[in-house]
């Protein structure tokens, strides 16, 4: 019979047998449920001006590009601070690491909304705030990962980053709000679900016992010298970039390419995003069950594929049906990737959340900005999609390449 063993703080923690036995046994499920708050609503927050973007560009007179820019900007600062937060929670902790982060987002927040954002330059400067929400990734995945023995990473992950569901949040509300308040008031009103959450966040979160000690600065990028993470930023690239540029573009794709209102394309775009964050969990469970290289093999095909069809989608519902299949792909994919980076960078893991997801980062930025850049310069956002199924492929090739090594070199327990 499988026993418990209790630490000096009361937590519970569950002999080997139980590990490996039940998922739900296991770990700390507040902290869990802390950082999936936190994540979802940092989310929410992070990919506003993408839902927000048809009426300030109507307000501010912005270009394609202008657009592209404005949303995309976000996204790449996200990535950025991942890496500083990486860092962060590796020394003083993923709790406090999540509180100060939440504080800087909902203060510029409030001086936006207070001010107001008045030109092209100021939604770009706002874009800079909000890219310390997309950063929570590097926070809120450590929080819980920590918690969990590498046969329940998939799962735990996959829980945890499903806070991407916040960006359906911003796609189902923001619009309407806007429509009602003006679009500089969803600013300010995105304050009160911050507020209440960071209050949730720091009564449920607790750091993990068993953290690894923090390192002298210069041994935090020694990872980066292996072929190994490299590849794992290249595939979160794929699969993380093509959700949060998807989740940041697809409202002005939607009114631009149909003619739809900023509400009803909010909608559309909800549908598609709330696909990716769905899968997710499920992404990593698959990937604990078949492997996440599987798992990956088979994302890349089906991304590529519909992304390829989204180029020549005809119809309204052609392009839906193809952005749904496509994010749920993506989805699964973060999932996958994230079970894979625990089983080879165990005591990296703080600096590897950061690293990997500001990888992704970056690619969303390249999806969201580039979309933007086909829309204006060749009237048409196909050749953007073009590009992206290509990226899918390559890594699909890369996936290929590496597969043989990775099985016969980690040996972790969980299936790989």
């Amino acid at each position: 019979m499988a026993t418990v063993i209790q630490d000096i703080s009361g937590t519970v923690m569950p002999d080997a047998a139980t590990a490996k036995s039940n998922f739900w046994r296991v770990g700390h499920k507040p902290t869990l449920i802390a950082a999936f708050l936190y994540f979802d609503l940092a989310f929410m927050v992070w990919v506003l001006l993408g839902p927000l973007a048809p009426e300030i560009a109507r307000t501010l007179s912005l270009t394609p590009a202008e657009k592209g820019l404005m949303v995309a900007t976000p996204t790449l600062m996200g990535a950025l601070l991942r890496v500083a937060n990486g860092l962060l929670v590796d020394r003083i902790g993923p709790k406090l690491s999540g509180a100060l982060n939440q504080l800087i987002v909902i203060a510029g927040l409030l001086v936006a909304w207070f001010l107001g954002v008045n030109s092209f330059v100021g939604t770009l400067v706002l874009g800079i705030i909000l890219g310390f929400a997309g950063a929570s990734f590097a926070i809120a995945l450590p929080l819980a990962s920590r918690w969990y023995p590498p046969e329940h990473q998939g799962k735990a992950m996959g829980l945890a980053g499903m806070g991407n569901s916040g960006t359906v949040l911003a796609s189902l509300f923001a619009p309407v709000l806007a429509k009602l308040f003006g679009w500089n008031a969803v600013l300010g009103l995105a304050c009160i679900p911050l507020t209440i959450v960071l209050v949730i966040y720091l009564i449920l979160a607790k750091d993990a016992p068993d953290a690894p000690a923090p390192k002298k600065f210069a041994d935090y990028f020694t990872s980066l010298k292996t072929a190994d993470a490299w590849w794992l930023m290249g595939f979160y690239a794929v699969t993380f970039g093509g959700f949060s540029g998807l989740a940041s573009s697809l409202t002005i794709y939607f009114t631009d390419q149909f003619g739809l209102t900023t509400i009803l394309a909010g909608y559309c775009t909800a549908a598609c995003v709330f696909a990716g964050s769905l899968v997710r969990p499920m992404g990593g469970a698959l990937a604990d069950r078949i492997g996440g290289i599987n798992s990956l093999t088979i994302v890349f095909i089906v991304a590529a594929l519909a992304l390829a069809g989204v180029s020549m989608a005809p119809t309204l519902a052609t392009a839906l049906t193809l952005f749904v299949i496509a994010m749920l792909a993506l989805g699964t994919g973060n999932g996958a990737v994230f079970q894979l980076v625990p089983q080879r960078f165990q005591s990296e893991i703080g600096i590897m959340t950061g690293l990997v997801g500001m990888a992704g980062g970056v690619g969303g930025f390249y999806l969201a900005s580039s979309l933007g850049f086909a829309r204006q310069f060749t009237g048409s956002f196909g050749s953007g999609f073009l590009i992206f199924a290509g990226l899918a492929l390559l890594a699909l090739v890369g996936i290929t390449l590496v597969k043989g090594k990775w099985r016969a070199n980690w040996s972790t327990g969980a299936r790989i």
